[in-house]
């Protein structure tokens, strides 16, 4: 997908510039404050940019040309393929923030093989023997450095809509950016507020509850939001976004479901965390609710007596990963698994989007479903 590695190589150049920008403007107020860019370079290097890509052929489903000309591929310079490389920037940058404050509030230790940024802060409290706790200032350095990220996302997007052609789009695009924030932060103290208050609710709304922390926290967010972004920037019709959403919720649903069964299962060489990471914090998933319903009522006290335990060893993980195999759950989220993507994939059968942006779509639906990372 030449495309895609081009789109990538953009979005990196792209995050470089605009950290370089702001890391001389922060030099100005003190010298220490490039830790916070520095620290954010770091961050943002590399990864798998799904959300860029997705928002990419979001626009390109609304504003390509049936002949497959791409304009990445192009010499020709497009001021609103500017402003869609900026807007999936933007994207990529929001996601940053996310992971830094997700990482202080599941106190994880890694992110992509790397520490965290609030442990890279906490390091640096250590290392050059300052007063106080470590851990206080390596978590109130990363909370700012995410509500910068934020920011700066916003200042991104903005530039990006100011260059469109079509003002009505960028307004648009701004609208469906603005409802994605909103249903990620609800999303995500939905994920919260599961993990502690899991057991006051009837036992029967568990799955339920656990649908909807993936449906906001990760389904909109991860795929449906930056589709019917880039859709909106490229002027899309009612009928494009409502194909659009029908492809990227589904999708965005397996996507989590899949990234649920690595958080358990996935091998910490390519993952980059730690085996049975989402066991010690404790995350309610629809894994997690499903084994539940199919456990005898000793293995089941069990596992909740063990899941959110940050102490669990690599025996007892083993022991909750036996018990979810024996069960069936795993079976059974890979078949919820392949219904999404079938969903998805129907959707976009008859779509009155592009042709080029369909093929590209359902490679993505196989890559990020099937991915090991």
């Amino acid at each position: 997908m030449a495309e895609s590695t081009r789109l990538v190589d953009l979005i990196q150049l792209r995050i470089d510039e605009f950290l370089s920008e702001q890391s001389e403007q922060l030099a100005t107020i003190a010298d220490e404050l490039t830790e916070l860019t520095d620290v954010a370079r770091g961050f943002l290097a590399g990864g798998k940019r799904f959300r860029a890509l997705f928002c990419y052929w979001g626009w390109q489903s609304a504003a390509g040309v049936t002949s497959g000309f791409d304009p990445l591929l192009s010499d020709e310079a497009s001021a609103d393929l500017d402003a869609v490389v900026m807007a999936a920037t933007a994207l990529e940058l929001f996601h940053a923030a996310a992971l830094v404050h997700d990482d202080i509030m599941d106190n994880s230790d890694t992110r992509r093989g790397a520490p965290a940024a609030h442990r890279l802060f906490e390091r640096h409290h250590t290392a050059d023997g300052w007063a106080g706790s470590p851990t206080a200032f390596g978590e109130s350095a990363a909370l700012l450095l995410g509500d910068l990220l934020l920011g700066w996302s916003d200042e991104l997007f903005d530039r990006g809509t100011s260059m469109l052609s079509d003002r009505a789009a960028g307004v648009a695009g701004r609208a469906e950016f603005i409802r994605m924030r909103t249903e990620v932060t609800a999303g995500q103290y939905l994920d919260i507020l599961e993990e502690n208050s899991w057991a006051t609710y009837p036992e029967s709304t568990a799955l339920a509850r656990a649908h909807r922390v993936i449906v906001y926290k990760s389904a909109k967010y991860s795929i449906e939001a930056p589709l019917t972004i880039g859709a909106a920037l490229g002027g899309a019709s009612l009928a494009q976004l409502a194909s659009l959403r029908s492809f990227g919720l589904p999708l965005g649903v397996a996507y989590q479901l899949r990234d649920d069964l690595l958080g358990v299962f996935g091998d910490p060489e390519v993952t980059g965390k730690p085996a049975g990471d989402d066991l010690r914090e404790g995350k309610r998933t629809v894994l997690i609710a499903l084994a539940r319903t199919r456990l005898p009522a000793s293995s089941r006290n069990l596992m909740d007596e063990l899941l959110g335990d940050p102490g669990l060893d690599s025996q007892q993980v083993d022991m909750i990963r036996t018990a979810l195999r024996d069960c069936g759950a795993i079976e059974e989220v890979e078949k919820i698994i392949e219904h999404n993507v079938g969903l998805a994939v129907a959707a976009l059968k008859d779509a009155p989007i592009a042709p080029s942006a369909r093929a590209q779509l359902l490679q993505l639906a196989d890559t990020v479903t099937r991915r090991s990372a």
